[in-house]
This record gives C-alpha cells, sequence and structure tokens, in this order.
C-alpha cells in the first residue's frame, strides 16, 4: 500500500551512520549538523550505545509498567545526578508529544484548572492538548482547538499577568530556546517573571525542554541559565539517540495516585538502556563542555560570513540568520556539498543541531561547504 503523503522528502536514502556522519545507499557520506531534529544527541551508532542496546534486546526488550523494573530506577537516579534536578520525580513516556500533554494534564490535575498560556512560534507538539498550544493553525484539527489556549507575544511579561490573574489558567508552557520556531528566546526578566506570577496565581510553570534539553543549550536544561524552577519538565529527543523516549520531571508539590497518568510503552527496558547509555555518554566524555567549546567556536566562524545576518540560540542549538529564504541553501547543502542542516518556521534561517560530539574540524567542513553553497546561489539568482 502507499505511504500516506504528509512528509516533503529530499531524495536521499541513509542507510548507516557513524558519528557525525551518515552514509547513502550510494555511498555518500553526509555531515549530519541536523541529527534527526536534534535527536542525535551523542552520535551515530556510539559504541555506548550500540552495547547498552544490544545487550538489553538480548536478555529483555519488553514488558508492561505492571511488574517492576530497576532500569528505570536507574535512569531515574542518573538522571537526578546528571542535570542537577534533585527535587523532582520521573514519569517516563515515548515522545516528547506525549511528555507534554502528560505535563499539561499535570498541571490541569493539580490545579483545577483547564485553560493554558503558550507563546507565538512555539511548538510543543502534535497531540490533542499539545498541539492546541503548538503556534500553528496548519496543523490544529477542529477537535484539538476545543482546547481552552491564550498565546501571547514572547516577552510579554504584562500579557502573563493580566491572563494568569483572570484565575483559570493552570500552565504557562515555554521553550527556554524556540526549536521549530526559530531558536528566539525570551530574555531574563521574561522568563523570572513568568516563574514569579506562576507560583502567585496557582499555575504550574513548563518547561518544554525537549529539543533544547540533555546538554544542548551548554547546561543540562536551558532554564537553567535562568534563576526559575519550573514546577514541570518535559523531555525526550536528544533522550534516546534516536530510541523512542520521553519523560516528565515533576516537582514533589504535585502528588502522585495510582492510574493518574499511564502509557504501554514507556520506560520499557530497551528505552531505559538506550537512555542510560546517553546519559553514561554524557557523562564520560564531558559533553555538555564539549558544547560550550564547539558552540563558541562555531559562532566566531559564522561572525566571519558576511551574509549570515544574526546569529541565534545557545551551544549546540543554532540559528544562522540570512536576507533570504534558506530552502535552496539547505537543497545545495544536501545534493552538492553533502551536508544536512534544519530549517525552521523563519524559512530564513538554517537550523544548526548536531550531535554533541562535534569536532572544530566538522565545523570547518560545514563553514567550508556553506562558503560554496553561498556562492552557488548567488551565481543563481
Amino acid at each position: 500500500m502507499p505511504l500516506f503523503d504528509v512528509y516533503p522528502l529530499y531524495n536521499v536514502t541513509p542507510v548507516s551512520g557513524k558519528g557525525i556522519h551518515v552514509y547513502d545507499d550510494k555511498g555518500i557520506e553526509y555531515l549530519d549538523l541536523y541529527g534527526g531534529h536534534a535527536v542525535m544527541s551523542i552520535g551515530h551508532a556510539h559504541p555506548n550505545y550500540v552495547k547498552a542496546v544490544t545487550n538489553q534486546v538480548e536478555t529483555l526488550g519488553f514488558y508492561s509498567n505492571a511488574v517492576q523494573n530497576p532500569l528505570q530506577k536507574q535512569l531515574a537516579d542518573k538522571l537526578e545526578a546528571i542535570s542537577g534536578c534533585k527535587d523532582y520525580e520521573l514519569f517516563l513516556c515515548s515522545s516528547g508529544a506525549e511528555a507534554n500533554e502528560n505535563a499539561l494534564k499535570l498541571a490541569s490535575f493539580k490545579t483545577g484548572k483547564k485553560r493554558v498560556v503558550a507563546f507565538n512560534n512555539g511548538f510543543h507538539g502534535r497531540t490533542s492538548a499539545a498541539v492546541a498550544a503548538t503556534d500553528n493553525k496548519n496543523i490544529i484539527a477542529p477537535i484539538n482547538a476545543q482546547q481552552e489556549v491564550t498565546i501571547l507575544p514572547l516577552n510579554d511579561v504584562e500579557g502573563v499577568k493580566t491572563e494568569l490573574e483572570k484565575g483559570d489558567v493552570c500552565a504557562v508552557i515555554v521553550e527556554f530556546i524556540q526549536g521549530v520556531g526559530g531558536l528566539d528566546q525570551g530574555s531574563t526578566e521574561f522568563f523570572e517573571q513568568i516563574d514569579k506570577l506562576c507560583k502567585a496565581n496557582n499555575t504550574m510553570f513548563i518547561a518544554d525542554e525537549i529539543q533544547c534539553g540533555y546538554g544542548r543549550s551548554g547546561k543540562f536544561f536551558a532554564f537553567q541559565h535562568y534563576n526559575v524552577t519550573p514546577d514541570i519538565i518535559s523531555l525526550a529527543k536528544g533522550m534516546g539517540n534516536g530510541f523512542p523516549i520521553g519523560g516528565v520531571l515533576i516537582h514533589p508539590s504535585i502528588a502522585s495516585k495510582h492510574g493518574m497518568l499511564g502509557t504501554t510503552f514507556g520506560g520499557n527496558h530497551l528505552a531505559c538502556a538506550a537512555g542510560l547509555a546517553v546519559l553514561n555518554t554524557i557523562e564520560e566524555e564531558k559533553l555538555i563542555e564539549n558544547t560550550n567549546t564547539m558552540s563558541a567556536y562555531m559562532i566566531a566562524k559564522a561572525k566571519t560570513i558576511p551574509q549570515i545576518k544574526n546569529i541565534k540560540g545557545r551551544g549546540l542549538m543554532i540559528g544562522l540568520e540570512f536576507d533570504f529564504e534558506v530552502g535552496q541553501l539547505r537543497k545545495d547543502l544536501i545534493y552538492n556539498h553533502h551536508v544536512f542542516t534544519g530549517g525552521a518556521k523563519n524559512k530564513k534561517l538554517l537550523r544548526i543541531l548536531p550531535p554533541l560530539t562535534i569536532q572544530k574540524a566538522h565545523i570547518d567542513q560545514f563553514f567550508d561547504a556553506l562558503k560554496k553553497a553561498l556562492v552557488d546561489i548567488e551565481e543563481t539568482v
């Protein structure tokens, strides 16, 4: 049967990967600076990851959450130790959308309220409440629109204050670095005032760390660049290095009860093994430190390219903004220079989301390719 046609596809067929490279069915090597939407946190086929997943699938790949699974506690303890989030509890699920769906549900359970405040150009997933909180009318079906969501401009502290003081808002959900929207960030004052306003108005502050978390910002979580304490933290993407896993970190002020949340695949044995391999590798290889070093190097190189008009983001979540739409530039980078990059809702922005293992030689390779691709583009105009 045909596949349901919802993805515009590049004419490239990757069949294997190693480190920061993928290889197609013709044997061509590509530099992967997109990591499948920031999923590949420790690189393709990392030995630690391959060993952990192989050993686990040979032992026990899956059983339900109706039985004891010590791997879940190991993952939770390791995440607590590395992230520094010592006053939270972990609920495991299978994706970022599922993480945000459960985060919003928890906020509603806790507060007894149902309206959500989100922000322009935010992206929180494609399921019911998560997509309703996403600023993209093209992916919100009528059934999703029944959710009560108010979307405000980023940095609109007064707007948030006005909405929260109406008394019906269960949650404010925010990406500390917007992903799909285009790498925009709120100000320090904005984030810290939201935190205070939420606490003053019985509203849960949800940090959507699905793309910007897991070391990508240069700290384990992007919210840690600010003096805030989210009530709920959602995570996924880089958590499993390609294996589907997501999670919600929940402040202990939100009490659990049996049946409150549930999932079939979340926290299965294989997912936990993948998640532990990622955390162990981030720690052993000092990948957050590498993220900061490589980020500074990449930004310095970007500043030498006159066509780049603005540099957005943090760490290894970088947006390179031009004064023209970059669709053709991305195609040229893929087909002629064999480099994967990402796009965004901002059509003038290249999104760079490489594995955290990237080195200076890879960054040099990218900028050499970018310079050539920009010449190609200029010659066709």
